[in-house]
């Protein structure tokens, strides 16, 4: 009907397959994958949660636990895995049914029969325990009527024990105990099989009522099925908006995203260039404190030089009048002083810093260069250039909301698309289906009771036959054993015990009345019931992908078309960006480190300046000279030229402390000073041309060659954006493989029939055959047993007699 077909369709309707996206994947442009070597690979995606799309809960339990009986079941297993242990050849048997057998010619004959051969053989291999059991029971069916009428005529003629004599033996109990122990023993095991394939047979008619229970949950799965999967379906359209908000978020935050990529890759070269301008911004300042260092310094040593020269020129000058003194012209007291007049000439300046030039012509240069503030400057530089996402924000927000507006549309026809099949009046239409065949079936419960109550009652009757032969036996053995008298002869034997033994003829008889009919009966049923069982499929796949609609409706096709069309892609080529009003430097900036290559300070006289400070204060170590002429005096005798010669140490230590350790201060900081004017002002001008060349190379980069970086990223940035469409698609090609329109209810249905057929009405047949077979093999030597035991409780007509 067509409604069914509709059905179909809207079942395939929330699928996608993966084929074409893999064909999308595969014809990705050589150059795109070159790109991608060459270029830093885009940001993983961010993966989407589309949450769980809504499952359905069934009522079936496709799961049969037989109880009790179910060892009776494992037990035939057991006996037909014993006569059947080799795997079924289906392979073969497919590669044959799959051949063409219409028109075979005459010269193909012998290519198919040598083709037949061996799936022959290893039917046969398979099959041979089959044919075995089976050749056995044809032959019990066909035998048996044979031998029971030739047993007759035997007996007739007085043969076959039909002769009514016994003979006197020895061991006469015996064998009679032993032919009674025996038939007891074959009796008790056709019970047995009685009661075995009575349970079989009850069996039967428990389950058949319990398939209702079956049938009843399928069917409400069924209309669970029609009704979910419709939801499930609509789950799937729905999760479009799911993808379409994180492109509109991301199309929301183009600016950072896009504009931040493009920020990073240039930023490569245009930080480094404004990096080592804010550098040489600090290398400014710093200059001005060196200078300013140095100048203060010089200041204080040309100005303590001619100081610390007058207080020396007099204290050598005052020594010299001590040294004068009638007492250093004592012959013990002379060497001394004169070893003392001889260091005079030591008390001296070293350093010269008089003609040292000052650097207050470069200091003027420094202070007018940082009238201008080049680190505001270099400052402006960064904003700017991080400014590209702002930049990219506007100059994208025409194709934002073009985007916007093609999204809109998108979905619109996504929602229009699933509206096009008549979904309510199909599953009304599907409902009552399931509704008038849930009737017809329930109409023929009564007929199914009373045909199963039939088979029943046959089953039952085909019992009552071994029952009956069962009777006779019992009876007979009753009736022998109790009128069994050992005193008696076998001609005087009493009536009951004759009756035993004419008992168990009967049933001798009996048996070969009924013995090849309930035979012909089990092997009947062993052929017919021997390993039939379904093969199901557990798996729970959608339907979509179980039945492969995909060939027939492939909706894969439709979502390539719609979720991402020319349109969009057209829209995402067309995002330009400009960055051409970037300004890293201005003009005031890089005449502003112009000015300070030109400063002057790479026209001191640093040597000379060096050269100055390394020579120190005073020509000797004023300490270590006041320490020695202490030394000295020590050696003089007391008196007043010891104590005046210690007064000139305390003076010269009075001038080192006061002067010469304030000079030596000033001279560490302008060496320290000088030799840092010296590193700065080394290929200063060189330096400056390379930084001004790295900052035009930066802009020239983004003036002239930031389309291809922004060409670059733009194409990465939507890349990412359709991998959430992808994601989507992929997302709804997996739910509908695994999880829309599941065929858990179908699979049910075909465990259930599984179980019908198998666990309920197989297995309880394979039972029956079993007990019923086990009863007719157990009749053969139960006729022997009754037909020799029935000699030793029948009155014979005549016995050996022997005299003295």
């Amino acid at each position: 009907m067509l409604w069914t077909r509709w059905l179909v369709l809207l079942l395939c309707w929330g699928a996608t397959s993966g084929e074409q996206q893999a064909d999308e994947r595969d014809r990705a442009p050589a150059e795109v994958r070159a790109d991608s070597r060459r270029q830093r690979s885009p940001p993983p995606v961010e993966p989407l949660d589309f949450g769980f799309v809504p499952a359905a809960v069934y009522d079936t339990h496709a799961y049969y636990e037989p109880g009790a009986v179910g060892i009776l079941f494992h037990m035939v297993h057991a006996f037909l895995y014993a006569v059947q242990p080799n795997s079924f050849p289906k392979d073969l048997i497919v590669k044959v049914i799959q051949q063409n057998m219409g028109g075979i010619k005459i010269e193909e004959w012998r290519k198919y029969d040598d083709c037949l051969n061996p799936v022959l053989l290893q039917w046969i291999h398979y099959e041979a325990g089959f044919l075995i059991c089976a050749t056995i029971g044809i032959l019990i069916v066909v035998l048996t009527p044979i031998i029971g009428m030739c047993f007759c005529v035997c007996r007739c003629c007085e043969n076959c024990g039909g002769e009514m004599h016994q003979r006197q033996r020895k061991n006469a109990d015996c064998q009679r105990g032993f032919y009674t122990a025996s038939l007891v023993a074959t009796s008790i095991f056709i019970v047995v099989g009685v009661l075995i394939a009575y349970a079989a047979n009850h069996n039967v008619s428990i389950q058949i009522k319990s398939t209702r229970r079956l049938i009843n949950t399928n069917m409400r799965d069924m209309k669970t099925f029609a009704n979910n999967t419709p939801a499930q379906i609509e789950y799937l359209t729905a999760q479009y908006t799911t993808a379409k908000n994180k492109v509109l978020s991301e199309l929301d935050n183009i600016g950072p995203l896009l504009g931040g990529r493009i920020h990073s890759q240039l930023e490569k070269e245009v930080v480094p260039s404004l990096d080592t301008a804010l550098r040489m911004a600090g290398a400014m300042r710093e200059t001005k404190e060196a200078l300013e260092n140095v100048s203060s310094s010089l200041e204080v040593l040309q100005e303590g030089t001619g100081q610390l020269q007058a207080r020396l020129t007099g204290e050598r000058a005052s020594l010299s009048n001590t040294l004068s003194d009638p007492a250093c012209t004592n012959g013990a007291v002379s060497p001394t002083c004169n070893t003392i007049r001889s260091t005079l000439s030591q008390l001296g300046i070293s350093a010269d810093y008089s003609k040292l030039r000052d650097v207050s012509h470069a200091l003027d240069n420094i202070d007018t260069v940082l009238k201008t503030d080049l680190t505001n400057i270099v400052q402006k530089g960064y904003s700017s250039f991080n400014d590209t996402p702002r930049l990219v924000k506007e100059q994208t927000k025409n194709i934002v909301s073009g985007v916007k507006g093609t999204l809109d549309k998108i979905g619109a026809e996504i929602n229009g698309f699933s509206k096009m099949f008549p979904v309510e009046a199909s599953l009304a239409n599907f409902t009552i289906f399931l509704n008038q065949g849930l009737k017809n079936i329930e109409s023929y419960y009564p007929q199914i009771d009373q045909m199963d109550f039939y088979r029943w009652i046959g089953c039952v009757a085909v019992l009552c036959l071994v029952v009956l032969v069962l009777a006779f036996n019992i009876l007979g053995l009753l009736c022998g054993s109790c009128g069994y008298d050992k005193q008696a002869t076998p001609t005087t034997r009493g009536c009951l015990s004759n009756t035993g033994g004419n008992l168990l003829m009967a049933g001798v008889g009996f048996s070969f009345i009924f013995v090849w009919v309930l035979m012909a009966m089990v092997t009947t049923f062993f052929i017919v019931g021997e390993g039939l069982c379904y093969i199901t499929d557990n798996t729970n796949n959608g339907l979509y992908h179980a039945l492969q609609l995909e060939t027939m409706f492939n909706i894969n096709s439709f979502l390539n078309r719609t979720v991402y069309n020319n349109d969009l892609a057209k829209v995402f080529e067309s995002v330009q960006v400009d960055l051409q009003h970037i300004t890293l430097l201005e003009q005031a900036g890089r005449d502003n480190l112009i000015n300070f290559a030109n400063s002057g300070i790479g026209q001191i006289d640093y040597e000379a300046y060096l050269a100055e400070v390394n020579k120190g204060v005073t020509l000797v170590d004023l300490l270590s000279f006041s320490t020695d002429l202490e030394a000295q005096a020590d050696q003089l005798p007391r008196g007043a030229l010891e104590n005046a010669l210690k007064g000139h140490a305390s003076s010269i230590r009075q001038i080192h402390r006061e002067q010469v350790v304030p000079m030596e201060q000033a001279m560490s900081t302008l060496s320290q000073s000088i030799k840092q004017l010296q590193r700065m002002s080394s290929d200063l001008p060189v330096k400056v041309t390379n930084i001004l060349s790295a900052i035009d190379a930066a802009e020239y980069l983004i003036t002239n060659n930031a389309s291809h970086v922004v060409k670059q990223e733009t194409k990465g940035y939507v890349q990412s954006l359709v991998g959430y469409f992808r994601q989507y698609t992929e997302w709804v090609k997996n739910s509908l493989t695994a999880e829309v329109a599941q065929c858990k209810p179908i699979s049910n249905i075909v465990d259930s029939m599984e179980i019908v057929a198998c666990s309920f009405i197989v297995d309880s047949v394979n039972t029956f055959w079993f007990g019923l077979g086990g009863c007719c093999i157990l009749l053969i030597p139960s006729i022997i047993f009754s037909v020799k035991l029935a000699k030793y409780y029948r009155r014979m007509d005549t016995e050996d007699v022997f005299e003295e």
